[in-house]
C-alpha cells in the first residue's frame, strides 16, 4: 500500500470518528435540554457524563497540538497516555467494524 493510500485511509477513519463524536455531542446537548424540563434516567445521565468527560479530554489534546511542535508531541503523548483521546477516537468507527 502506498503512503498516499494510507493517508487517505487514515483521513477517512478520522472523518468517521469525528462524525461519531459530533453525533454523541449533539445527543448530549439534547439530553441536557431535556434535563431542564424532566428528570433523566440513569442511562441518560451516564451518556451525558461520558460525553462531558470526552470533551474534557479533547481540550488538553487540542492545547498540546496548538503548541509549537505540538503536531510532533501529540502522537508521543497518545502513545504514553492513550486515555487522552475521546472515546470515539480510541475505537474503530462503526462503519469500519463492519468491513
Amino acid at each position: 500500500m502506498s503512503s498516499i493510500e494510507e493517508i487517505k485511509e487514515l483521513l477517512h477513519k478520522n472523518k468517521l470518528r469525528l462524525a461519531q463524536e459530533l453525533k454523541e455531542s449533539k445527543e448530549a446537548v439534547q439530553l441536557i435540554k431535556k434535563a431542564t424540563q424532566t428528570d433523566l434516567t440513569v442511562t441518560e445521565k451516564d451518556k451525558i457524563k461520558n460525553q462531558l468527560l470526552d470533551i474534557c479530554k479533547s481540550i488538553p489534546a487540542l492545547a498540546v497540538f496548538l503548541l509549537p511542535g505540538g503536531a510532533l508531541l501529540l502522537p508521543l503523548l497518545i502513545k504514553l497516555i492513550p486515555d487522552i483521546l475521546p472515546s470515539a477516537f480510541q475505537e474503530d468507527p462503526p462503519e469500519e467494524k463492519e468491513l
